[in-house]
């Protein structure tokens, strides 16, 4: 009989509840960055099939394209804090000891959690300071803020991953553990229908 599960402190429950809505962020995240390349996408069609048609070029279609790149780029590199696939010299840390590895990792998220603090912190003074418009054309203009928000807003989206912990960072996943798993989930199936064989083989 397996001994009763401890109860949940409110500390835990707020720490679950602000990984799910980190998860649930990032996938917001993916979505965005998807819609914007596929307007980027849609937008650079739109400009070469005018062209094809008439000969003439469109002037706005590059201007307005280029305004989603501040966007996919600050975007994506939350999305790459939460997967883990941010720039890390994985192979150094790992032939550390322990001790070490883990004062690498808390001093890699404090450095993280202040860039994000300061893109936080600057990037709505940016924002808020942001007066002027980008002229796409004579009769088209997009203010500043449109890519403006994206500092502050990627250095929030930054500091929620960040409720993750080391499980952001590569050099705290043991290789050997995920190869072990990997192979007894593989082996598993091929033992099932080495049993099921033998069923029917018996009369």
């Amino acid at each position: 009989m397996s001994p009763p599960s401890a109860p949940a402190t409110p500390l835990s429950s707020i720490v679950g509840s602000l990984k799910r809505l980190s998860d649930g962020v990032n996938r917001l995240a993916i979505g965005f960055c998807v819609g914007c390349v596929l307007a980027m996408l849609a937008i650079s069609f739109t400009g070469f099939v005018y062209t094809l048609v008439t000969g003439d070029a469109l002037s706005w279609t590059y201007s307005l394209a280029r305004l989603f790149l501040p966007w996919i780029g600050l975007i994506s590199s939350t999305i790459a804090l939460h997967a883990g696939e941010h720039v890390a010299m994985t192979l150094f840390v790992k032939c550390l000891p322990r001790p070490l590895v883990v004062l690498a990792a808390s001093a890699t998220l404090a450095i993280v959690a202040g860039f994000a603090l300061l893109m936080v912190w600057y990037g709505w003074d940016f924002f808020a300071n942001a007066r002027q418009s980008y002229m796409v054309s004579a009769s088209i203009q997009i203010s500043y803020k449109w890519t403006t928000f994206a500092v502050p807003l990627s250095g929030a989206i930054m500091l929620l991953h960040l409720v993750h912990g080391f499980s952001l960072l590569e050099h705290f996943i043991d290789d050997d553990a995920m190869l072990e798993k990997m192979m007894s989930q593989s082996e598993a199936p091929a033992s099932d229908d080495a049993s099921a064989s033998t069923h029917e083989a018996r009369p």
